[in-house]
């Protein structure tokens, strides 16, 4: 007897299904499909990330112990582990990754009104990336040194929320500066950026624009000082001065004037270098803007740990990829469904709940919010927490 649906078929409740056709149809997802569409395909990839499955054989052996079951999830295809396989070998990669970017924009209007930590009342974007490794024999393609595999993720992270508003998958040797080519800049934002990216031709783009960047010197960026401003060395702020470049090259490509703040961190016990187009906040308040970046290194540290994109179910680079844009597709899902019906508990623990109650026909809103919840994670006193909402 029938008495509701499942807390998965709700949960997918949340997919624009119609955006989902439209990806579909973009990359003929569904061409001599018989039996297990793209539809089932983001099911059975969804329930893996949502129950830590292992391998296929893990999430062939669940969905068939629960075949009765199945069917209310809305996975409608013959479910077998060769065709999953299969599916994630063939079916373009980009379907998904197209659906991914549809999310972006409904998880980071929804969280559009989340505080920053700050009186800062502008966008704050974080621009950093991190390499996944891969076993080399078994993913040749994947060569990033002679002895290792390996991709890279970016991410353009939005800090009020922690919602990706740009996301990207590339080989480990792509370096990290050429994704500033992808990121089209928002006048008014800042942009807060490793000394990985620091090229002045593409600062100066960010710029030219009306946006604001904060960024880390290296010891190689020769500045020359034009101007220094007094500061308050109690607060940490050693120095704050105009400065311009020095080399002919780093001139022509940004002939403006830049300000340079040194900011000594008395707990880690580093000096560090700042340069941004800003003139007008304090130093401070720039050198605290710099933390922000700590907030890309987190959601990276947290989709590692409780999404499956460090094991993957396929070798191919098409398995791999699709894997990773189905996560995060997972991720924003379950973040639209947390500020839709206004849940307390942290995404880590929703992520808990759902793992064990997906095949129970319960409404999800009684699921995720009537319990006494404490969440698992240790809390460390000097470290920045990613989801403490």
């Amino acid at each position: 007897m029938n008495l509701g649906r499942t807390v998965f078929s709700q949960l997918m409740d949340y997919v624009p299904k119609r955006e989902f056709r439209s990806c579909v149809e973009r990359y003929r997802g569904n061409y001599r499909c018989r039996s297990f569409s793209c539809w089932d395909q983001f099911l059975c990839m969804a329930f893996a990330q949502l129950t830590y499955r292992e391998s296929l054989r893990d999430i062939e052996a669940c969905l068939r112990s629960f075949a009765d079951k199945v069917y209310h999830m809305g996975i409608r295809g013959r479910l077998s582990r060769s065709t999953l396989a299969d599916a994630n070998r063939t079916r373009d990669w980009r379907i998904y990754g197209d659906f991914g970017r549809v999310l972006i924009p409904i998880a980071r209007g929804l969280y559009a009104d989340e505080e920053l930590g700050s009186d800062l009342r502008r966008t704050v974007y974080a621009l950093d990336s991190t390499v996944v490794d891969l076993c080399l024999s078994l993913c040749p393609w994947s060569r990033f040194t002679p002895t290792r595999g390996a991709i890279k993720l970016h991410t353009l992270l939005d800090i009020r929320g922690n919602i990706p508003a740009f996301f990207r998958v590339t080989r480990a040797n792509v370096h990290d500066v050429n994704m500033m080519d992808f990121v089209v800049p928002e006048p008014g934002s800042f942009y807060v950026l490793d000394r990985a990216y620091l090229d002045f031709r593409r600062l100066y783009r960010l710029t030219s624009l009306g946006a604001w960047f904060v960024i880390r010197s290296k010891t190689s960026s020769r500045l020359r000082r034009v101007y220094s401003r007094p500061v308050d060395k109690t607060t940490g702020v050693r120095s704050d001065q105009t400065v311009r470049t020095v080399w002919f090259y780093s001139r022509q490509d940004y002939p403006q004037y830049l300000r340079r703040i040194r900011y000594v961190d008395v707990e880690n016990h580093r000096t560090l270098t700042f340069i941004t187009n800003n003139f007008e906040l304090p130093a401070l308040t720039i050198a605290e803007l710099y933390r922000c970046r700590w907030q890309a290194e987190l959601f990276f540290k947290w989709i590692k740990q409780h999404l499956r994109i460090k094991k993957f179910y396929g070798t191919s680079e098409n398995a791999v990829k699709t894997q990773i844009w189905i996560a995060l597709s997972t991720y924003l899902l379950v973040a639209i469904a947390k500020k839709r019906l206004a849940l307390e508990p942290n995404l880590y623990t929703i992520l808990q709940i759902l793992s064990v109650t997906l095949f129970e026909k319960t409404p999800i809103l009684k699921a995720l919010s009537h319990a006494n919840y404490t969440s698992g994670e240790p809390h460390v006193h000097n470290q920045l927490q990613l989801f403490n909402l």
